[in-house]
């Protein structure tokens, strides 16, 4: 049954669920509601994706808040993939859109130079590592990411002459043809693919610090061993935490590590921050929680502040492209520059990083809880608030005697369905679909931390009873505990932190 809403915090229930006679405005809004979807599913692609687990129909949001055609609201822990860094219609944003459209300025202008552009230039300067910012170049490239990727790529084979590419097991950097080939899914592997570390699933069967030393060394022999079918690359593209990968953290030493192997070669360091920028993992750039400073930095989704942008920042020596090697009809977006200099700003100057880092910790925290009830829940892991439960299949033996047993996809995406069920939208990530992930804005409440927490927690007690076998009984009989306790600890601490600002 889904839960009732009355604040942005919490959503309602369709009014058969809650037991009362719906009225005719409710039923010409539910019939609205399914002709929209009718009629999406009748003309749209067939490749379209989040509306295929989400049917929902939005026509209003704020915040964390998104209320559907139906009536419906939810707790938006999608943000558009990321891209809503300060949630739905943030007033600083609608703002900074209107006083471009009141001003009468051009809202295409290709690549001149605006008052506009320039403001969001000098803020993003203002915000990146310094050993790049003060000797940097900026690209404006294509409104998506991956056209920034597909930029950089282009970038490093232009200032080394060479073409190779070094990417990781596990990457998404993209839907193009070139960041394609550089993400895990690859089918026509044109790019050198290297072990990424993770704790939960290392690709050695050690974890931690070891596993994160074998990938390292297996990187350094692939460079130096003249047998290894991998000529000297052009550039190596990573994430410093691999989002559709399920959400995974680099360790702070492998990121040094491959800072080392490619500057003692002379190959550039490719970022991708289009998913963990703008104070997603609790810096303002994830980068920065190992201290690197990467050669290029790829950067998107929040930047544009919910409007479609996307920019190359790099090492000024790089710069080696003639007038038009790179273009893009709708790099002059002016909207989307006032809306992204708004939005950095606001987080640089409310501290919404730091916000992201200890809010981040304390729902890990509780969400690592439940793994103890529930044996569906396999790992919990994130940086800040970029956080993924992984579940899995309890029933079925590990791989290998102490690992981690079988992912299970059909669980999360029943999670991901009793989550909607009560008003709560988290997407699916990593290698099988089986990372129930949540993205909320840098700006969710500590009240709204707990409602999101306590959806998911009940979501997972619902599937535990009804996907699982034998174990399911006594993981019922906790499963409400666990939701209640999960929650009461996030308003717990609310009320010290309000009681010591008090």
């Amino acid at each position: 049954m889904a839960v009732t809403e009355s604040a942005p915090e919490t959503a309602p229930a369709m009014p058969e669920a809650a037991g009362a006679r719906a009225t005719q405005e409710d039923v010409g809004a539910r019939a609205a509601h399914e002709g929209i979807l009718r009629r999406q599913a009748a003309r749209e692609s067939a490749a379209r994706t989040y509306a295929r687990a989400l049917p929902i129909v939005p026509v209003r949001a704020r915040g964390l808040t998104i209320e559907g055609a139906d009536g419906n609201r939810y707790l938006d822990c999608l943000s558009g993939a990321g891209t809503l860094a300060l949630g739905h219609n943030h007033p600083v944003v609608l703002e900074a859109i209107r006083k471009v459209l009141d001003s009468g300025a051009p809202l295409q202008v290709l690549d001149l130079a605006t008052p506009v552009k320039d403001a969001f230039t000098t803020e993003l300067f203002r915000t990146l590592p310094p050993g790049l910012a003060d000797h940097a170049r900026v690209q404006f490239c294509g409104p998506a990411g991956t056209d920034a990727v597909e930029a950089a790529l282009k970038l490093v084979r232009a200032a080394t002459g060479r073409s190779g590419i070094l990417a990781f097991a596990g990457a998404y950097h993209g839907m193009t043809a070139g960041a394609l080939a550089a993400s895990g899914g690859a089918s026509d592997v044109r790019v050198a693919r290297l072990p990424y570390p993770q704790d939960y699933r290392c690709p050695f069967g050690v974890g931690g610090e070891p596993g994160a030393e074998l990938a390292a060394r297996w990187t350094e022999s692939i460079l130096d061993d003249t047998k290894s079918g991998v000529p000297s690359p052009a550039g190596m593209i990573l994430e410093p935490v691999q989002g559709e990968g399920g959400v995974i953290p680099a360790r702070d030493d492998w990121m040094r590590r491959m800072r080392e192997i490619t500057s003692a070669r002379s190959i550039p360091l490719i970022a991708d921050e289009v998913q963990t920028g703008v104070g997603r993992t609790g810096v303002f750039w994830a980068v920065e929680h190992s201290g690197i400073t990467p050669d290029v930095m790829v950067l998107s989704k929040a930047i544009g502040g919910s409007l479609p942008l996307a920019v190359v920042v790099y090492r000024e020596d790089l710069d080696v492209w003639e007038p038009g090697a790179h273009a893009g009809t709708f790099r002059g977006n002016q909207l989307a520059m006032a809306a992204g200099a708004a939005t950095l700003a606001y987080v640089r100057e409310n501290g919404l990083a730091e916000r992201a880092a200890a809010l981040g910790s304390r729902m890990i925290a509780q969400l690592q809880s439940l793994a103890d009830d529930f044996g569906c829940v396999g790992d919990v892991r994130g940086r800040g608030l970029m956080i993924g439960v992984e579940l899995v299949d309890p029933e079925k033996p590990p791989s290998s005697p102490g690992g981690p047993h079988p992912a299970a996809p059909e669980l999360a995406v029943a999670v991901q369905r009793e989550c909607l069920r009560r008003g709560l939208i988290v997407e699916l990530g990593g290698r099988n679909s089986s990372v129930v992930r949540l993205l909320p804005p840098l700006t969710i409440s500590d009240e709204q931390a707990s409602a999101v927490l306590n959806r998911l927690a009940d979501a997972v007690a619902e599937v535990a009873k009804t996907h699982t076998g034998p174990a399911a009984e006594s993981t019922r009989r906790t499963a409400t505990g666990r939701a209640q306790e999960v929650g009461h600890a996030q308003g717990t601490e609310h009320t010290r932190r309000a009681e010591r600002s008090g």
